[in-house]
């Protein structure tokens, strides 16, 4: 299925006529196992993780581009899909139930990434670089394990059309997302060593996340 809430990023600094490859992969942030307690409203560790599954990467559509192409646009990870199904021959990411991971955006220059596919490792050296954010950091759940983030999200997401009634107050449902303070993240810039061929063009790089998870649950 579709990861929802998407991560979206946006990338200034970039050479505008470089062309550059956008990746994303998901890696476990430990090597636990977690379950959700009602009555305390906490996850607690559970035992220690599954087997690690073999890691997969997700290509961005658009790649390659130029750096004009990418820092002209609010690039959206929406149609990245997750799986907890360990046999999937789809392309979907793999994940573990239940256990913690976080997203990793990767930034490769074209000559760097012509043997980038799928299910290679990401290359490494000059021209590559990787992020990853604390704010995106995420438990996989096959089943949401908070009713308020059940209807938040039924009513957020674009793929539970289903679900919605269209009866329903919104008042409730304001109320909700009001008292989730990080609806409405604020926009935080990183800066970073410029990638070799980048021109500083009298500013340093930068990398900024302008959208990062309404919850920390996501659905596989």
């Amino acid at each position: 299925m579709r990861m929802f809430p998407a991560m979206r990023v946006k990338i200034t600094g970039l050479d505008p006529h470089q062309q550059y490859y956008i990746a994303m992969d998901i890696v476990p942030v430990d090597n636990k196992r977690y379950r959700y307690v009602y009555h305390s409203s906490k996850w607690m560790v559970a035992g220690n993780a599954d087997s690690p599954v073999p890691p997969r990467v997700y290509i961005h559509p658009d790649s390659p581009a130029s750096g004009d192409t990418w820092m002209r646009q609010v690039i959206s990870f929406d149609k990245l899909k997750l799986t907890n199904n360990e046999l999937d021959d789809q392309g979907h990411i793999i994940l573990h139930s239940m256990h913690k991971y976080q997203p990793r955006v990767h930034v490769i220059r074209k000559e760097c990434g012509e043997e980038l596919s799928p299910v290679k490792p990401i290359p490494t050296g000059e021209g590559v670089k990787h992020f990853s954010f604390p704010e995106t950091v995420f438990t996989t759940v096959t089943a949401y394990q908070n009713q308020q983030i059940t209807r938040l999200k039924i009513d957020r997401n674009p793929f539970a059309k289903g679900f919605r009634d269209s009866g329903r107050n919104r008042m409730g449902l304001e109320a909700i997302v009001e008292s989730y303070a990080f609806w409405r993240p604020s926009l935080r810039t990183l800066s970073f060593e410029d990638i070799p061929g980048i021109h500083k063009q009298g500013r340093a790089a930068a990398f900024s996340v302008i959208h990062c998870f309404v919850s920390n649950c996501v659905t596989v």
